[in-house]
């Protein structure tokens, strides 16, 4: 849970352990501490990060663990100017992505992530892009 009144008001948790999967919800820019949250879509893909990177950390793993990745976004247009913050967390592990055009929950959020990483601690564990 990341403290968000959303997750109290919808009824889901930021992100969720199944074995030695972790399934971190989709977030939003939303700095979630104070309920606010930039009218700038770059700084929004930054809190969005840090957000999932708590989470991811609280499971036990880290964004070098993730292997799938979706963004979401109403304006295509704003997905381009994130990509050197998103290149920051994923450029090294390179998981699966998907970008999809669609609304968003307030007309304030600019982009949502949601990520699927593998916990750490197998021996095949760990997320390797297939050639």
């Amino acid at each position: 849970m990341s403290g968000s009144v959303f997750e109290e008001r919808i009824g889901y948790a930021r992100a969720v352990v199944d074995g030695d999967r972790v399934h971190v919800s989709g977030t939003t820019g939303f700095d979630y501490a104070t309920m606010t949250i930039s009218d700038d879509v770059v700084e929004q893909a930054g809190q969005c990060l840090r957000t999932i990177g708590s989470a991811l950390a609280e499971a036990g793993c880290s964004f070098a663990d993730v292997v799938r990745v979706r963004y979401l976004l109403p304006d295509r247009a704003d997905f381009e100017p994130c990509w050197p913050v998103l290149r920051a967390c994923f450029g090294e592990v390179r998981p699966a992505a998907t970008m999809l055009v669609c609304g968003l929950a307030d007309p304030r959020m600019k982009i949502e992530i949601e990520v699927d990483a593998r916990l750490p601690g197998r021996p095949d564990a760990g997320p390797r892009p297939v050639a």
